[in-house]
């Protein structure tokens, strides 16, 4: 793979998606930032800023969204504009990458589930660093498998939890050097 041609996607908040976006730096990878107006990042670099009518492509149903998640989200503006947000970055990227915590329904926790239920939905190649377990896990065959993956397309999503552990931290920079070399 020829790493300049490759594109992070991310939506830069604090924790797992900026340490993404700085591994991407630190090895030379392009990355796209997908916000809104109003949304502090953490990240702000290469930053696109989705329009009401962007956004509204990205529009699903919070019934939806919570029956798939196993949890419950209200009718908040701010909500519905980051699950939007994280559609864009799915859409966008072929593969997903996705650091937190798989849950015994096989739901990920928080709102970083979405990207992970979109992924299944848009059949993307996706992988989750479950942070409790130190372990990656790729969704194949409809469950969870064992597995150390590397970066195989051109554009990846990299997402996951605010409260990024020091194993998180190093995994995501290990699936950069094992991916693109030091």
């Amino acid at each position: 793979m020829i790493k300049e041609n490759c594109t992070l996607y991310s939506s830069g908040l604090k924790g797992a998606e900026a340490t993404f976006g700085e591994a991407a730096q630190q090895h030379g990878i392009k990355e796209i930032v997908y916000s809104f107006d109003g949304h502090k990042l953490s990240r702000e670099m290469n930053v696109k800023i989705l329009t009401q009518e962007e956004l509204e492509r990205g529009d699903i149903s919070m019934e939806l969204a919570s029956r798939m998640l196993n949890r419950t989200y209200y009718e908040t503006e701010k909500i519905r504009k980051v699950l939007q947000t994280i559609f864009h970055m799915v859409n966008s990227g072929h593969q997903v990458f996705v650091i937190g915590t798989i849950q015994e329904d096989g739901s990920v926790k928080g709102g970083t589930g979405w990207a992970v239920e979109l992924a299944k939905m848009f059949n993307r190649p996706l992988h989750v660093f479950d942070q409790p377990n130190k372990k990656w896990f790729s969704w194949k065959e409809g469950t969870w498998k064992e597995d150390i993956p590397k970066i195989e397309y051109d554009t990846f999503v990299g997402s996951g939890t605010r409260y990024l552990s020091e194993a998180g931290r190093e995994a995501i920079e290990k699936l950069f050097t094992d991916s693109f070399g030091e």
